[in-house]
C-alpha cells in the first residue's frame, strides 16, 4: 500500500529551500507586510536564498519603483508584473554567476488589498513567482489570482504568507507536475480561507501545459466556484470581464454544439439587448458548462472537456466552467461582480428542472429562497421553444405546464415580463438533438453535419473528437 504523502509545514519548506544553495531570489510584497519573506528568515540559513526583501508600501515610492497605473490602481495583473521583471532584470544586471554557475534564480512579488475595517471588503490580490526551473535557462511564470474569506486581516496576512511559500516550494519541487503544484498551494491552508480564481502557467518550465485544464483543477479541487477563459484560452479574471457589464449567458453540455445552441443564443441575445438597452461593448456573453455536465460515471474526462472548449473557441465564444447544478447559484455568482443586467437563455426542459421543488431540499427557504435568489435584480429568462416529439406541438411559456402548487408563482413571473419567449427561433432545428449527433459522430454516420455550425464538423473529424474514429474517412 503506498504510504500518503507527507505534506511538509511552510517552515520546512522554507528551510528546505534555504539549504539548498542553488535557489537564490528576492522578495517585493506590498499590502500585507512581507508575510512569505518572514518564513524564510525564521526557517534559518535565508542568506544563502534571500538576495533582497522589500515592502514598497507608499504608493509614491512604489509608483517611482514600479511606474504608475492606469487610474493609479495599485493591486492588479499588470501591478504584478511589472514587479516581478523589475526585480528580474536587477538580479540579472547586478549579479555575476560566473562562480555560481548552478544558481537559479527567483523573484517572488505580491500586491494585495487585505480586509478593510468596516469588513465590508474582504480582499483580494495578485502573487506570482518568476524563477528559472534549470540554471541559465529562460525565465518561467506561475501567476494566481486570489480572493480572501477570513474576517481578520492578520489572519489574512498569515494565510497569504504560507500560501506564497507554498508557490515557491512548488515552483522549484514540482514544476513537472503541475496539478500536485496546484494541490500543493494549499498545504497547511484550509481550503474556505483563500479562494483562487484564476491562474496562469508561462514558460519553459511549463511548455506543455494547457491552462485551462488547469482553471478546471481550481474547480474541481473546491479552489473556486468558475473560472473563465476566452476563445484564445487564456485564464480571464472574472471580475475584469463581469463587473459592472450587462451579461447574457447560456448554459450547456456542448457535446457537441449545435444549431439549436446558436439559435438560442443568438435570438435570446438580440432581445437581452433591447430590454437591457445595452451595446456589444457593455454586454459580454457567456458559454457555461457545470461541472455536472463534464462528469462521466463520477468523474470528469478531461479530453472531452477541452473538446467542448476547442469548439466554442472556433466560435470565437467566451467560456465559463462552474460547479453550480442550480441555476439561481449561477445568478448569484454573477451578481456578486455588480453586473448590471442579467440574461439566461435556456430551453423549456431547463425552465422545468428550475420550477421543480426536489433540487432545493438543502435549502432553508427552499424554493421561494431558490426563486429570489434566481429572479434577482430583473433577471430575465429567454425561453427556447421545445417541439413534443409525439405532439408536434411547440412548447413555450404560454403552455408550459408546472406542478399545481407552483402556477400562481410561474404566472407572477409570466406576467412581470421575467420569462420571455424567443419567438424568431427557426422551426427547422427544432428535431435537432445533440445525443443523436453524438450518438452519430461515434458511430461514424453522415448526416450530423448540417446541424452543427459551420467549421465545427470540420474539427470534430480533424481532430478525432467525441469518439470519432478519423481511420474511417481514410476506407
Amino acid at each position: 500500500m503506498q504510504d500518503v504523502m507527507r505534506i511538509l509545514s511552510p517552515k520546512q519548506k522554507a528551510l528546505a529551500i534555504n539549504l539548498d544553495p542553488h535557489i537564490y531570489g528576492t522578495f517585493a510584497e506590498i499590502g500585507a507586510g512581507q508575510e512569505t519573506v518572514r518564513h524564510f528568515f525564521r526557517a534559518g540559513g535565508s542568506s544563502h536564498t534571500i538576495a533582497k526583501a522589500m515592502s514598497a508600501y507608499d504608493k509614491d515610492v512604489s509608483n517611482a519603483i514600479y511606474g504608475k497605473e492606469e487610474k493609479n490602481r495599485f493591486v492588479t495583473q499588470n501591478r504584478l508584473k511589472k514587479m516581478l521583471k523589475h526585480e528580474v532584470s536587477l538580479i540579472e544586471e547586478r549579479l555575476d554567476n560566473t562562480d555560481t554557475p548552478h544558481r537559479k534564480y527567483f523573484s517572488y512579488a505580491n500586491t494585495v488589498a487585505t480586509i478593510n475595517y468596516d469588513k465590508t471588503f474582504k480582499g483580494h490580490g495578485w502573487v506570482g513567482l518568476m524563477f528559472q526551473h534549470e540554471a541559465n535557462a529562460e525565465y518561467s511564470e506561475v501567476i494566481l489570482h486570489i480572493c480572501f474569506k477570513e474576517n481578520d486581516s492578520t489572519l489574512q496576512q498569515e494565510s497569504l504568507g504560507k500560501l506564497g511559500v507554498n508557490l515557491i516550494y512548488g515552483a522549484f519541487y514540482h514544476s513537472d507536475n503541475p496539478r500536485r503544484l496546484i494541490r500543493s498551494l494549499y498545504d497547511d491552508i484550509a481550503i474556505d480561507k483563500i479562494e483562487i480564481d484564476m491562474i496562469d502557467f508561462q514558460g519553459p518550465a511549463f511548455e506543455y501545459v494547457d491552462n485551462r485544464l488547469m482553471s478546471l483543477q481550481l474547480v474541481k479541487k473546491g479552489m473556486t466556484e468558475a473560472v473563465i477563459f476566452n476563445s484564445e484560452g487564456k485564464n480571464m479574471l472574472p471580475a475584469d470581464i463581469l463587473y459592472k457589464k450587462n451579461v447574457f449567458a447560456v448554459r450547456g453540455s456542448f457535446r457537441p454544439v449545435t444549431l439549436v445552441n446558436i439559435d438560442m443564443f443568438e435570438n435570446g441575445l438580440d432581445l437581452f439587448m433591447k430590454d437591457a438597452e445595452s451595446t456589444p461593448e457593455d454586454t459580454v456573453v457567456i458559454f457555461e458548462i457545470t461541472t455536472s455536465n463534464l462528469s462521466a460515471k463520477g468523474k470528469i474526462d478531461e479530453r472531452d472537456f477541452l473538446d467542448r472548449v476547442d469548439v466554442l473557441a472556433k466560435l470565437g465564444y467566451t467560456v465559463m466552467i462552474s460547479n453550480f447544478s442550480e441555476y439561481y447559484r449561477l445568478v448569484d455568482y454573477f451578481f456578486n461582480y455588480n453586473i448590471k443586467k442579467l440574461g439566461i437563455g435556456m430551453g423549456v426542459n431547463n425552465l422545468l428542472m428550475v420550477f421543480d421543488e426536489t433540487y432545493y431540499k438543502n435549502l432553508p427557504g427552499g424554493i421561494l429562497e431558490a426563486f429570489g435568489k434566481f429572479f434577482r435584480n430583473d433577471m430575465r429568462v429567454y425561453l427556447y421553444p421545445y417541439k413534443d416529439p409525439e405532439t408536434s406541438e411547440f412548447l413555450d411559456s404560454e403552455n408550459l405546464k408546472v406542478n399545481e402548487n407552483l402556477k400562481e408563482l410561474y404566472k407572477y413571473f409570466k406576467l412581470n415580463d421575467r420569462i420571455v419567449d424567443i419567438v424568431n427561433h427557426n422551426p427547422a432545428y427544432s428535431e435537432i438533438y445533440s445525443r443523436d449527433i453524438l450518438s452519430k459522430i461515434v458511430r461514424c454516420e453522415n448526416g450530423w453535419e448540417n446541424q452543427v455550425p459551420e467549421g465545427v464538423a470540420d474539427i470534430i473529424k480533424e481532430r478525432g473528437m467525441f469518439g470519432y474514429k478519423k481511420s474511417i474517412d481514410l476506407l
